[in-house]
């Protein structure tokens, strides 16, 4: 099978030819007919990440099918031990021997991926291959961090992204007022946001015309931490969605005095995949996406590193 490969952090992704994976028990094997592009997959690429599998093909976002033609998705967890006590209380996205896909297990950058069966979820017949990809992790992420936020009624948005262009979709069906803070300057993605049912859209150096009472940080800049408590409502929270973050400068207790909060979203859970799921056509949530021979990942990966992407890119190996 073709497949683009990490063999070291730092370093371009090559296409090689690998042998097709055979699945093992309780695994299932799929042609891979979608994988999202996501910005874990570029902290893995750049090194940010420790350890991953080398070499490695990434990509967690995957949508594929058996040789029966069962249609499933392979998401950022692919195994958890279930034993532990984080995963016998409900937790088993910080179970401390899961592997995730596109990290430490191969993942969907390749025309074939093999899958733990009890991890892949049914995708929604609402949705084809391409737009049911990003639901995978940059949905499942923004719905999980949503739900942490609280019931707040005005969210901030910080990097109006993948996952800020889902999340937001399903925060306007809650019937929340967003507001979606951008890179400084960036006028294509604040309205961009409008055009999805953000009631403000301006630069993460500005301030909203109204407190927030909640804000998700999908940019991974640790300076927004400080910058979204400045704007926040007593009682409200911060929640931190990336799985990596640049440092968090240091600032005042007061940011955080009146019961504020910060915390963050660790990976998901089969439960947060399948209420997702079920709940995305109903909002309806529509992915606006690109697509990109498999070949060209390299290419997407840069385009996210630079911030050249309106909704979310989608990898297609084949015709």
């Amino acid at each position: 099978m073709r497949a683009m490969v990490l063999e070291a952090p730092g370093r371009p992704l090559v296409e090689r030819e690998l042998p097709e994976p055979k699945a093992g028990p309780g695994q299932v094997l799929l042609r891979v007919r979608a994988c999202g592009v996501c910005r874990t997959d570029l902290h893995v690429v750049d090194g940010e990440l420790p350890d991953p599998k080398l070499p490695l093909v990434p990509g967690h976002q995957v949508v594929g099918v058996t040789r029966e033609g069962r249609r499933l998705g392979v998401p950022w967890l692919g195994w958890a031990c279930g034993e532990c006590r984080y995963c016998t209380s409900g937790r088993e996205n910080l179970c401390d021997f899961a592997r995730f896909t596109g990290y430490t297990l191969d993942g969907g950058y390749a025309e074939w991926v093999v899958a733990d069966l009890r991890f892949c979820l049914a995708i929604p017949r609402a949705y084809d291959d391409v737009r049911a990809a990003p639901l995978l992790c940059a949905g499942l992420i923004g719905y999980r961090a949503l739900r942490l936020a609280g019931d707040g009624e005005r969210v901030g948005l910080y990097g109006f992204g993948s996952s800020a262009h889902l999340v937001a979709q399903v925060a306007r069906w809650q019937g929340r007022r967003v507001f979606a803070f951008t890179r400084p300057g960036d006028e294509g993605s604040q309205v961009f946001a409008r055009q999805l049912g953000a009631v403000w859209a301006g630069g993460s150096d500005e301030r909203p015309p109204e407190e927030l009472d909640a804000a998700i940080l999908f940019a991974p800049a640790g300076e927004l931490v400080p910058a979204a408590l400045r704007v926040l409502a007593k009682g409200g929270t911060v929640v931190a969605a990336g799985i990596h973050m640049s440092d968090i400068p240091g600032f005042p207790y007061e940011l955080l005095w009146g019961e504020r909060s910060v915390r963050s979203v660790a990976n998901l859970t089969r439960v947060d995949g399948r209420e997702f799921l079920e709940l995305a056509p109903r909002v309806p949530v529509r992915a606006d996406v690109e697509t990109l021979p498999l070949s060209e990942a390299d290419d997407a990966l840069e385009r996210l590193r630079t911030g050249r992407v309106r909704g979310s890119l989608v990898l297609v190996p084949g015709p």
